[in-house]
């Protein structure tokens, strides 16, 4: 999800890389789960964050939907799955105790907090973000060793890609509804939606990566042909 904000009334002033040590670890939150509670839909889910909620529940996207894991929502102009807070606005993935059942599989902006990225033309920085977690004693962990990531590199190429890719088919709704096309924005917006969400990608976190760069070229293509023809 795109925000448009001052840096400095959001965060402690600072950028980081993933080698920094940030005071960042809460020692297992010590049962709390307050960041997992009454945050509507902001928890958006990009194609890994699918990739891995199907690996850890064994359900695919449609399944995911139908038992209200997770919803949609109109997010920066397309349609987007989120996680889906249940009856007592907490995150449908939290079990009775408070505890989170993908843990090793749950979402980047899940993995970031209480981290934030913000981007530049080289790439994006990590930052941290002021009074969001309400753990004060908190110890100094390597931003690397705090994602958990495997492959981080890879991934961060991936991260970049994808915000990059987001940012631009969404500029091209804004030129779309601007100009009264209707059709043509849900038509994009579904195409983005089957392709990253709904077509399920197999194999490992290896694979994943060549098989959505593929996909973000192959869509990348078609968008400017359609872009090209409409001219």
């Amino acid at each position: 999800m795109i925000r448009e904000c001052n840096f400095e009334d959001i965060s402690d002033g600072r950028r980081y890389s993933k080698n920094d040590m940030v005071k960042l670890d809460t020692c297992d939150c010590a049962g709390c789960y307050k960041c997992c509670t009454n945050v509507g839909n902001t928890i958006v889910l990009d194609s890994f964050d699918m990739f891995l909620l199907e690996k850890a529940t064994n359900k695919d996207f449609k399944s995911l939907l139908e038992t209200g894991y997770i919803e949609l929502n109109m997010i920066d102009g397309l349609i987007l799955p989120n996680i889906k807070m249940n009856s007592n606005n907490q995150c449908s993935f939290l079990d009775d105790n408070g505890r989170c059942t993908v843990h090793s599989n749950r979402p980047g902006i899940c993995r970031l907090f209480p981290l934030g990225r913000i981007y530049n033309e080289q790439g994006f920085d990590y930052f941290l973000q002021k009074d969001e977690c309400i753990k004060e004693l908190r110890a100094k962990i390597k931003i690397k060793k705090w994602l958990g990531i495997n492959n981080l590199d890879e991934y961060e190429q991936y991260v970049l890609r994808w915000h990059n890719f987001i940012k631009w088919v969404g500029n091209i709704m804004i030129k779309l509804r601007d100009s009264n096309q209707g059709d043509e924005i849900n038509n994009l917006a579904m195409l983005v939606l089957n392709t990253f969400f709904v077509e399920k990608i197999s194999g490992d976190e290896k694979g994943f990566y060549s098989e959505i760069n593929n996909k973000i070229t192959q869509i990348e293509e078609i968008i400017s042909k359609w872009e090209v023809a409409k001219c």
